[in-house]
């Protein structure tokens, strides 16, 4: 091989490198941001009220019409 095609190698080889790096780096801050948008969608819901074993009629009715 020639110099000049060992050099152009390398040089393609530390650019594509460097391009890997900052893909990761975007890809790395989407998932930072779709994790904080989750977080933010879960503490949005309303807190449900507990049925107590006493109270509640959860679990207590059946419906028989099909």
């Amino acid at each position: 091989m020639e110099t000049s095609t060992i050099a152009g190698l390398a040089t393609h080889m530390s650019s594509a490198k460097l391009q890997q790096t900052a893909e990761i780096a975007v890809l790395k801050k989407a998932i930072d941001l779709q994790a904080e948008g989750a977080l933010q969608l879960l503490q949005a819901l309303p807190v449900l009220p507990t049925l107590s074993s006493s109270g509640g009629v959860a679990g207590q009715v059946i419906n028989v019409k099909a």
